[in-house]
Order: C-alpha cells, then sequence, then structure tokens
C-alpha cells in the first residue's frame, strides 16, 4: 500500500472551498482537504492566483479519471503525479 495524494487545480477560491465540501459527498472522503493558494510566477495579485485542494488517499481508492471529471464541472483539473 502506498500513500497517494491527488491535487486538483481550481480557478478561484469559491471553486476550491466548492470542490473540498462536495468532495466528501460524491467519493466518501473523510479527511479534510487542503486548500493553498498558488500565486501564479511573478503576480501578487489575488486575482491571479490558482487554488489547489490535496486530498490525501492513503488507501489508494480515489479513481483519478473520476476525479479529473469531477473537478472538470468547476473548470478545474488534476496534476498528474
Amino acid at each position: 500500500m502506498s500513500d497517494v495524494r491527488h491535487v486538483l487545480v481550481l480557478p478561484d477560491r469559491d471553486a476550491a472551498e466548492e470542490v473540498a465540501e462536495a468532495l466528501g459527498d460524491r467519493f466518501g472522503v473523510r479527511e479534510e482537504p487542503q486548500l493553498v493558494r498558488d500565486a501564479l510566477a511573478g503576480e501578487d495579485d489575488a486575482e491571479d492566483a490558482q487554488w489547489l485542494v490535496v486530498v490525501e488517499d492513503p488507501d489508494g481508492a480515489l479513481d483519478s479519471a473520476a476525479l479529473d471529471v469531477f473537478v472538470a464541472d468547476w473548470d478545474g483539473w488534476r496534476e498528474a503525479p
């Protein structure tokens, strides 16, 4: 068994918060995902920041393809490992 971490990239904080909340209902994620602001290189303006939702998946139970489809509903994507 290996620890897996999924990083979902969202266009703004609102989308990231919605995704983090919906992960529990959709995928049964029990541990609260971590939200991280990811400022684009050279940008100081908060408007130019993406938000990351970091999901720990220690059992490797989450389907990567299903996460891809899920996060696309918020104009986001899953970072490939």
